[in-house]
């Protein structure tokens, strides 16, 4: 920390409680009295000789009639309105009587503030006290930490710091450094990120590699980019420390010198989570760190002092609404974490329908980036009918949906899940290759389980949440599946046609083989759809076993790289595969030089496919008297064979 010392002399001052005595040769004849601190001091020297207005109080003095002359010629002066109080009028009294005293980056402020104060500039002296001060402040505003501890201090003085411009040095001062820092580091992580790249690009000659990286990594690549990275926050704490208002015009310093709004929403987060315990679902407010003057005027909130009482409610909803104000708009650039944790307690303090809609507008823009136990915010409204918030995820929900950039986020169009999908067997893909709207489809399946238990969750309203969600997002419907069943486990008083309606949310067609096997199982679900799941279910294998006898023929016909059947039990072949198959089979049928398969292969195959068609005749009978009274549905499942015969299917397949 920068320091500068002033005088020459000794100390001369003593305290003796409350007063101040200036131990010299001469007699006090001056009381200068600042608060409840007094200052026994000299009129003549050096007073007059340094301070312009202590030199016309004492020329305008005119003693109190009532005394008598009791104070022996004492004049007593009232300094109560002085910037930084009796702290900063000791520093100026020492300064004019040459006694020793330290600036440093905690007090210059307050000083300045006080010179300016009692007009201690060079027309009374030469290289007075505002002189010497604005020297040093020039050295404060170049050091970073000093430049904090300087603002922290204009806290105490605003009026005059502010009419001296000194918080608009110190912001100007740790803006443009925290701005050049952060282009440094970003630089220095594209650099990085570059460098990784080519590395990656390693040509290979016979499978050696012709860099010298290897391409194992270890220690390069990712880690370097993130070890360069890793210093761009290094100031969110320092600034933690300030008053909302000098933090808000700070963060506005910076956004004008260009600083990058990742930067800027990493800082506000450091802040906001530091100081706003409801971001963290086990904490309380009561445990809020704040301090400062939170009057209604000024609205301060300063979060330095521990063993000042948390502010009202009032305050705390102020200060999140300007945080959230405050973030940057660009996409992304504030965590989903983040945010939904902002919503719940605006939702907790009762903010403002346009902060809380702030809120909702940025989650949605990015809900494919948030998780499950985030979005259960709870019901906090006056009017709690469920547990958690559905209303709220609906609206986040249709933000996302509705959003402007959603078309160019890699939305798959429903052609695209149709032309990659055989009879509506789902596929399996990566996280990294999904969608946004399928990560949001998987997310809102979750969310769906887990509010479904509630039993005050109305029918209307579970649709309505499941069905802003497209078909053609999910890839599998397994997860509206679970949803469903746990919703009509929950709601045993359902119609009839209320769950037929309810289970209209769910393509029979998309259900894996599981899923399959449960449903048909499921004395919740409606008869008709219990049908429609064994029908459909049967109708894939017949198509997965026609497509494993083309494979088959060609396999035999002496083709090494012929696909086997799927090991899940339902024979499924990748349709480029079976479309392969056939058209190898077609072109040996038209030659006539195809090798004949193996006689027990043939008929075991034709005897599977005759068998299925029997079955879907079967099926097309049942469903002709689903008008007739209902029989028990595990009747109907012995009769399709459903159960037994996808068990029997399996070893006998896997056996040729």
């Amino acid at each position: 920390m920068a320091t500068m010392k002033l005088g020459s002399k000794p100390e001369i001052f003593v305290l003796e409680g409350l007063t101040w005595r200036c131990m010299t040769e001469l007699e006090s004849d001056v009381v200068v009295e600042v608060g409840e601190m007094s200052f026994y001091l000299h009129k003549q020297f050096p007073l007059l000789s340094r301070s312009g207005v202590l030199q016309r109080m004492i020329s305008e003095y005119q003693a109190p009639q009532e005394d008598g002359g009791g104070g022996g010629g004492m004049c007593t002066l009232q300094l109560d309105d002085i910037p930084g109080g009796a702290k900063a009028f000791e520093l100026a009294a020492r300064f004019c009587y040459d006694v020793k005293i330290e600036l440093n980056a905690h007090n210059v402020v307050c000083l300045r503030c006080a010179a300016e104060y009692l007009r201690m500039t060079d027309d009374y002296a030469e290289g007075n006290l505002i002189t010497q001060a604005e020297s040093f402040l020039a050295d404060v505003l170049a050091n970073w930490k000093d430049s904090i501890k300087a603002l922290e201090t204009c806290e105490g003085v605003l009026p005059t710091a502010e009419d001296l411009h000194i918080v608009s040095r110190c912001i100007t001062a740790l803006a443009s450094k925290a701005c050049a820092s952060d282009a440094a580091a970003a630089a220095s992580a594209s650099a990085v990120a570059v460098a990784a790249k080519n590395a990656s690009y390693d040509a290979l000659w016979n499978g050696i590699g012709s860099g010298g990286t290897p391409r194992g990594g270890g220690g390069g690549g990712a880690a370097g980019a993130a070890a360069g990275c890793s210093g761009m926050d290094w100031w969110y704490e320092d600034v933690s420390f300030l008053s909302l208002p000098m933090f808000k015009r700070l963060i506005q310093a910076m956004e004008g010198k260009g600083m990058r709004p990742e930067s800027i929403a990493g800082a506000i987060m450091f802040y906001a989570g530091r100081f706003l315990p409801g971001l963290k679902r086990n904490t309380s407010f009561s445990n809020a760190s704040f301090g400062g003057d939170c009057g209604a005027g000024s609205r301060s909130i300063t979060p330095r002092a521990a063993n000042v009482s948390a502010p009202s409610e009032g305050d705390q909803r102020y200060f999140l609404e300007e945080i959230v104000a405050l973030l940057p708009a660009k996409k992304g650039v504030a965590s989903t974490r983040f945010l939904l944790g902002m919503l719940r307690t605006a939702m907790l303090l009762h903010a403002s329908p346009l902060c809380r809609e702030n809120l909702e507008r940025r989650i949605g823009a990015q809900l494919e980036d948030a998780c499950l136990d985030d979005l259960l915010v709870p019901n906090l409204g006056y009017t709690v009918e469920t547990l958690y918030d559905i209303d709220c995820v609906q609206r986040i929900l249709d933000y996302f949906m509705s959003s402007t950039d959603g078309l160019g986020t890699g939305y798959t169009s429903p052609a695209v899940v149709e032309e990659g999908s055989q009879l509506g067997a789902p596929h399996a893909g990566s996280p990294s290759s999904l969608s946004p709207i399928t990560m949001v489809a998987k997310l809102m399946d979750g969310y769906l389980a887990e509010v479904a238990p509630d039993t005050n969750l109305k029918l209307p309203k579970f649709q309505a949440l499941a069905a802003v969600v497209p078909d053609y997002a999910r890839p599998v419907d397994d997860g509206i599946y679970r949803a469903m069943d746990i919703y009509l486990k929950s709601h045993p008083w359902l119609s009839e046609s209320e769950r037929e309606q309810l289970c209209r949310l769910m393509n029979c067609q998309k259900l894996s083989l599981e899923a399959c096997t449960h449903a048909a199982q499921n004395e919740r679900l409606p008869l008709r759809v219990v049908v429609q799941v064994l029908f459909f279910e049967q109708l894939r294998l017949r198509t997965s076993i026609a497509g494993w006898f083309f494979v088959s023929g060609n396999a035999a016909a002496g083709g090494d790289g012929a696909p086997q059947p799927h090991p899940g039990g339902s024979a499924i072949v990748p349709k480029g595969a079976a479309a392969a198959g056939q058209s190898d089979a077609d072109a040996e049928a038209d030659e006539g030089k195809g090798k004949e398969l193996p006689a027990e292969a043939i008929t075991d195959v034709k005897a599977r496919v005759s068998e299925l068609e029997k079955e879907c005749m079967s099926m097309k009978q049942e469903i002709r008297r689903l008008g007739k009274p209902r029989r028990s549905w595990s009747l109907l499942t012995r009769k399709c064979g459903f159960g037994t015969k996808v068990q029997q299917a399996q070893p006998t397949m896997s056996g040729k």
